[in-house]
């Protein structure tokens, strides 16, 4: 007799609650602690972490569990190792820095991973070429693009899995600098962080870097040549120390294990990854008609409210070096060009008036998609339907195309209206 769906998921909670309560892992602990500490020394009181671990090692346990994590389904419900989705990717012409690389990776769209069987935890990866092909994916087939594209650069990189905040799933990448220095890139924003350990064993009141990160716990790392899991005594990303070659705080698979199963011609290896693709959209064209749809859409929507519009092309115009800016800091982290912009609007808005500005960020090309989720801000909303005497409005609109038909989309409405005490 099979149980509901729903029954069955208020059973696993409740055997879930009481094996909590047990504390079940605190005695499985113990059984192990006492039979290693027979083999240790018998009168050995306190057992280690590390005493544990290499226990665990000597019996092949650490190297089953790492066998069994090496391992995750794709689109077409075949089971790969984790390194078959890793392969050192050129982009040719098409992207010139590991950082815009970077950006390439975070405009394609997010979507969360289905499940896969029967409500189980095994989520589905997709292989490079499906992600590009359906243009979105979850955030391990970001990051596994993404440090394929960093490996093709000539850098040393590593997808990263482990948890973020309130212990959700998360996958990013890793680079190891040739100065030891350890750095984070988020794949869905583009976001990079340097990593600088804190130490546990240091006083409460010492002063310790504080993580700007998201990343909470990490469990391996890898990449198309190697698998490590991470045996440190905590599993916390802000206490790890990144020295990959030390075995006693990450544990390698076998790298013949991995070419055996990774190498081109074995039953789980994927086939050459084609070049990627330059894009086919026309920036100024699909800028032009974004913004000329937009330009409806608000003429429509003031009209409902008894408004009339008046555009100024000029004050448009104008708008464009901010948006080009927005993206030059997106890409490079490096803010530029903000100054000629904010005077050349000083210049274009009489004393007595008033400017206000929204730019906002989007990576598809649906105007009226876009102007909903614009009017859901007060901000944008207020300068949208401006009311006032000398209302003028302007909108700009900059497309940024990359490989694989991607694109960044920026918008930026404002008005300038004369102010009336």
């Amino acid at each position: 007799m099979s149980l509901p769906p729903e029954k069955a998921s208020e059973l696993k909670q409740l055997i879930h609650q009481q094996l909590s309560k047990m504390d079940v892992h605190g005695r499985i602990r113990e059984i192990l602690a006492e039979t290693i500490r027979e083999e240790l020394a018998p009168d050995q009181q306190h057992l280690s972490t590390e005493d544990l671990i290499k226990a665990l090692r000597r019996r092949g346990i650490i190297d089953d569990v790492m066998k069994e994590l090496n391992f995750v389904t794709d689109e077409n419900g075949i089971n790969r190792p984790v390194c078959s989705y890793i392969k050192p990717l050129r982009a040719g012409r098409l992207l010139d820095t590991p950082r815009q690389a970077a950006r390439f990776v975070n405009v394609l769209g997010y979507e969360r991973a289905p499940v896969i069987g029967g409500g189980g935890k095994q989520e589905q990866w997709c292989t490079l070429l499906a992600f590009l092909c359906r243009n979105k994916g979850d955030c391990e087939d970001h990051a596994n693009l993404l440090c394929s594209l960093l490996l093709g650069y000539g850098l040393e990189a590593f997808v990263c899995v482990g948890t973020k905040a309130k212990g959700v799933p998360h996958a990013w990448v890793m680079t190891c600098g040739t100065d030891g220095t350890i750095t984070f890139w988020e794949s869905l924003t583009g976001h990079r962080y340097i990593h600088k350990p804190t130490n546990p064993d240091e006083p409460p009141l010492a002063e310790q870097p504080k993580p700007l990160y998201p990343y909470r716990t990490i469990g391996c790392v890898f990449n198309h040549q190697m698998f490590l899991g991470n045996c440190q005594p905590s599993d916390a990303v802000e206490t790890c120390i990144f020295d990959l070659n030390d075995e006693s705080k990450w544990k390698p698979m076998s790298e013949e294990a991995i070419k055996s199963v990774c190498a081109p011609g074995a039953t789980t290896s994927l086939p050459p990854f084609p070049p990627l693709c330059a894009s086919t959209i026309d920036a100024s064209v699909t800028s032009n008609e974004i913004e000329m749809q937009l330009r409806l859409l608000v003429s429509e929507h003031r009209k409902d409210l008894g408004l009339t519009t008046v555009w100024e092309d000029q004050l448009s115009y104008l708008l464009s070096p901010a948006l080009a800016s927005y993206e030059f800091e997106r890409t490079t982290s490096i803010s530029a060009g903000n100054e000629e912009f904010q005077d050349a609007i000083r210049r274009a808005v009489p004393d007595g008036h008033t400017f206000k500005g929204f730019p906002i960020h989007f990576v598809y090309r649906n105007a009226r998609r876009a102007f909903a989720t614009c009017l859901r801000s007060p901000f944008c909303e207020e300068i949208i339907c401006c009311r006032g005497d000398q209302v003028r409005l302007a909108v700009r609109v900059r497309v940024f195309t990359y490989p694989e038909s991607a694109c960044a989309v920026w918008i930026m409405f404002a008005c300038k209206y004369r102010s009336v005490l």
